[in-house]
């Protein structure tokens, strides 16, 4: 997977991902979802995709969602503007790219909650 198609795809999933004021089954559904994806390194995510974008930014906001929603985040807290949003995806894009690039056999369910965590300072 090119390195400049997940900086572009998975950079949205960060701004994407809902605010959470979730009912207890509504999280439990979420928690559902993300669980048989959670397996995913960086590298096996790339080798299962082969180029599906798509594919990848369903698995990335799965886990996204998840680390926001375990860690009560609202990023409407930390981003309002256009402008704000644009930097925080750029920080959550070079945060988790580090990530993988430092690991690529790292869980990517860690590597993504780091990055939410370090995007967001936390």
């Amino acid at each position: 997977m090119k390195k400049i198609a997940f900086k572009l795809t998975v950079g949205t999933v960060f701004l994407l991902a809902p605010t959470f004021a979730l009912t207890d089954e509504a999280a439990q559904q979420m928690v559902q979802e993300a669980l048989p994806v959670m397996h995913y390194t960086c590298a096996s995510i790339a080798e299962e995709a082969n180029g599906d974008e798509e594919f990848v930014v369903a698995v990335v906001g799965k886990m996204t969602a998840l680390s926001l929603y375990n860690r009560q985040i609202n990023i409407e807290d930390h981003a309002t503007t256009d402008e704000e949003k644009a930097q925080l995806r750029e920080a959550f894009i070079a945060a988790l790219s580090e990530g993988c690039a430092a690991d690529k056999n790292a869980l990517l369910g860690g590597v993504v909650d780091n990055a939410v965590k370090s995007t967001l300072g936390l």
